[in-house]
């Protein structure tokens, strides 16, 4: 499909560093100035919203980047609401660049009397005026099938394996990814097979949403250096947990990958203070000071791969060879090296 015009990119409030590092990122491969679009996304006093794009973006592609994280309700009416400024603009296509799609964990009915949420906030976003769909590490592979217009989901497993082969270079051999539950198995498999290491779970069985009971490792982690791989560390008390089960099971030392850092409540004192060497997350959630701070969290970029992904949607070319590990070495220039 041939370009008709320049991609353009428009932030909400949700994670203004990530959208300007896209935009850095996108000047860099174009060889030209890519800036946000000006804008204004604001509160009245009754916490109404309000948009206001202050440039022609008619006939336009445009790319809205918002995570719908916390506040989640507030973040995603900001989307809605930038999309139908939008629309109402005579732009060509609208995109949504979803770093971080909230409500992701209420993708089916747990029990009787219980909404799917995630979708309907696919819903909403379809209903919107929303072509197409851009995220990263959906909690759950079928809310794509939620929407009726194409989804591309991102993985967070290729840059984390580029992360751990450059941070354990010459110590894979001594390296075990680590599922923190029977259901990111196949995440952490996946994970494992990219580095070439072996392959560890914790079971563990709750008592009520929140509270776990028992927790037990099965696979072998003595004098392994073990790393936990999962899509969502909201309060952290399973991770930690985890953490603390593999020590005393015989792991040399614990570190964790986890594409969304939501960090809710207790999480950053709790991580601080835990067993773990380190919390790697991406910057798919806008982190405050406190987050920034810990000593054992670190931050890894989505910038660069959110980029190349935005400008293959509107080169109308592939964003499935984002999923490769080689093909992420040189968008991460001078970052990552595999020799």
């Amino acid at each position: 499909m041939a370009a008709m015009s320049e991609p353009k990119l428009i932030s909400g409030n949700a994670n203004k560093p990530l959208a300007q590092a896209i935009a850095r990122r996108m000047s860099m491969h174009r060889g030209m100035s890519v800036d946000l679009v000006d804008a204004r996304v604001e509160r009245f006093n009754d916490q109404e919203i309000f948009v206001e794009v202050f440039e022609n973006v008619r006939g336009e592609d445009m790319f809205i980047i918002q995570s719908t994280s916390n506040p989640a309700n507030d973040n995603l009416m900001e989307l809605l609401i930038m999309t139908d400024a939008l629309r109402r603009s005579s732009a060509s296509r609208i995109t949504a660049v979803i770093p971080y799609f909230g409500y992701a964990r209420q993708d089916r009915r747990t029990k009787a009397r219980t909404p799917i949420s995630s979708k309907l906030v696919a819903n909403l976003i379809t209903q919107a005026g929303i072509e197409r769909v851009l995220t990263l590490d959906l909690h759950a592979a079928q809310i794509q099938g939620f929407f009726d217009i194409p989804v591309d989901n991102l993985y967070a497993a290729p840059v984390f394996a580029l992360d751990i082969e450059h941070h354990f270079k010459g110590q894979l051999q001594g390296v075990t990814v680590v599922s923190p539950d029977v259901g990111g198995v196949g995440r952490a498999r996946e994970l494992a097979q990219r580095i070439g290491c072996g392959l560890a779970i914790v079971d563990k069985r709750r008592v009520r949403p929140g509270e776990v009971a028992e927790m037990t490792v099965i696979g072998d982690v003595q004098g392994q250096t073990c790393i936990i791989v999962d899509d969502i560390c909201d309060t952290a008390g399973t991770l930690v947990k985890a953490a603390d089960l593999l020590i005393s099971t015989g792991a040399k030392e614990v570190h964790a990958y986890i594409t969304h850092g939501v960090l809710s409540g207790p999480a950053v004192e709790r991580v601080t203070n835990s067993k773990l060497k380190s919390l790697v997350i991406t910057d798919s959630i806008g982190q405050p000071e406190p987050v920034k701070r810990a000593p054992n969290i670190r931050i890894v970029p989505t910038a660069p791969m959110f980029a190349q992904a935005i400008l293959n949607i509107w080169n109308g070319t592939s964003v499935s060879s984002l999923f490769e590990v080689d093909t992420l070495v040189p968008i991460y220039e001078g970052m990552y090296s595999r020799q």
